[in-house]
């Protein structure tokens, strides 16, 4: 299906982010796509990211990127790209947390927490207990930085995410394999929203 309409339904029922990720196609198609979600976004409030690619990231006027562990370092990102650009960083082990360049990033992600189909993914997913022990990890080192769990997140599984310490969550299937992506967004967004009320008045 289209991404821009899908990226733009999302959006709709709550989404906060956007990110576009394309490990196989040309950068000139790459780019193309995110110019036209980044169209389709205009006046919803929610920013694009675009996942690795920096130099897309430019072109396209994306309002930033999310970095796994072997993409360029957050801090050159943050050069490129300018103070105001949001970066992510893909978060799987302590080691990662201990070497993260906090003062570069917005926020990170942590996982996978589960296993996925979303993507290739050689390392055993951290399961709930793994995800509670990185985010105690990571506020260690910064206390208001913001974690996002990835991988395999459904909607049976928000609560106990955001339980382990999670401010929000990646979701991809069961949002864009949705046959209404604004309503499944909605119902996913209002169970982020009871999980997080409930972690803060235990």
């Amino acid at each position: 299906r289209d991404l821009a309409g899908l990226a733009a339904a999302a959006a709709s029922g709550g989404t906060t982010l956007i990110q576009l990720r394309d490990k196989t196609g040309s950068t000139r198609d790459f780019v193309a796509e995110a110019r036209a979600i980044h169209a389709a976004l205009r006046g919803s409030g929610v920013p694009l990211l675009i996942n690795d690619r920096v130099d897309v990231a430019l072109a396209a006027e994306a309002e930033g990127v999310h970095l796994g562990q072997d993409d360029m370092d957050a801090r050159d990102a943050r050069r490129q790209l300018g103070p105001n650009a949001i970066i992510g960083l893909t978060i799987k082990n302590a080691a990662h947390v201990d070497a993260a360049p906090m003062g570069a990033i917005d926020y990170v992600a942590i996982g996978g927490v589960f296993e996925t189909e979303s993507k290739d993914n050689p390392d055993p997913p951290v399961g709930i207990d793994g995800l509670k022990a990185l985010v105690a990890r990571v506020r260690a080192r910064k206390a208001d930085m913001p974690v996002c769990a990835i991988a395999g997140i459904t909607e049976e599984r928000i609560p106990p995410v955001i339980a382990a310490g999670a401010d929000g969550v990646a979701i991809i299937s069961a949002i864009f394999m949705a046959d209404d992506p604004d309503a499944a967004a909605r119902a996913l967004r209002a169970t982020v929203d009871t999980a997080i009320s409930a972690r803060q008045t235990t």
